[in-house]
């Protein structure tokens, strides 16, 4: 008891000491000298072997310099059970395989950084779920390369109540501003309904799915493909070192009998906090076009 206490207390400080520095949308956990296919190899073996599941992968933007591993955990799931609703957005984490100067960059969505968007006033109920798959996926990381550890995805961190409260400027859309894109007669309807549309392919595919137990709540991560799709917009905007390849996929939230998605004014920026307007300017179509794709799968 007395160890597991000090265990706590001691991750309590690092997570402390990290919001202190600020919270940036990735970490960079390792970088390895392996080619991409080995380097993706290891890392499903040592997610699995960490306990995380592995709910679907892709090459996002159709390039094979990049592959992403969406995961959970029981301890994600047990955070978004004790809220269900839009904390439903935060049920999966995205692990990311940049190849990048001819070596590997390992990176995944910071938990933290997620946790504190997507729950926000309510965070500090679920933060030791947070914290502890925080520390697992960085104890994973150092069998994977090079350790790094840091954080990265803006210049300037943001503190934990600036993550809570966040939109990119006056004027746009918080996390609360879904869009909602259909509502059906029932949950069962809306899952059937969006599932036989991505079967079909085309301008989605079905990425990952994850259902919270107990609840009719279900995320679907959609790769976008088309002219108007990842490969259009992510090569905008998507231009700094390390790349920001765990931004993707996007995601549908069933929620009930609802369909809704973030906001891409909010979704975008969360991701890429140091988007300039000029840059932002450049895809001033794209949340329209995110929208478009994503209601063609709930028709």
């Amino acid at each position: 008891m007395r160890r597991c206490v000090i265990l706590i207390m001691t991750l309590l400080i690092i997570v402390s000491v990290a919001c202190a520095q600020g919270l940036k949308p990735y970490i960079l956990g390792a970088v390895s000298e392996e080619p991409l296919d080995i380097a993706k190899t290891y890392t499903r073996a040592h997610l699995d072997s960490a306990g995380f599941e592995i709910l679907g992968e892709y090459a996002p933007a159709g390039d094979y310099d990049r592959w992403v591993i969406v995961i959970t955990d029981p301890e994600i799931i047990a955070a978004v059970e004790n809220f269900g609703g839009l904390r439903g957005f935060a049920a999966a984490i995205r692990v990311a395989l940049t190849e990048e100067n001819g070596k590997v960059n390992i990176t995944y969505t910071n938990p933290l950084y997620l946790g504190n968007a997507y729950f926000q006033d309510d965070y500090q109920e679920v933060a030791h779920h947070w914290i502890f798959v925080n520390r697992k996926l960085d104890d994973m990381m150092r069998k994977l390369g090079v350790v790094d550890g840091r954080s990265f995805g803006a210049k300037v961190g943001m503190s934990a109540k600036e993550v809570r409260k966040y939109h990119y400027m006056f004027g746009m859309e918080y996390f609360e501003d879904v869009v909602e894109l259909k509502e059906f007669p029932s949950f069962t309807v809306g899952k059937n309904t969006i599932e036989a549309e991505l079967e079909k392919g085309g301008t989605t595919d079905l990425v990952y799915a994850v259902e919270i137990p107990g609840q009719d709540l279900k995320l679907y991560g959609i790769a976008l493909n088309g002219s108007e799709g990842e490969s259009h917009f992510l090569p905008i905007i998507d231009i700094a070192t390390p790349k920001h390849t765990a931004f993707l996929p996007y995601e549908i939230l069933l929620m009930g009998d609802t369909a809704v998605m973030l906001h891409g004014r909010y979704r975008i920026a969360l991701s890429f906090p140091d988007l300039t307007m000029t840059t932002f300017g450049k895809i001033m179509s794209t949340p329209g076009d995110i929208q478009d794709l994503m209601e063609s799968v709930t028709e």
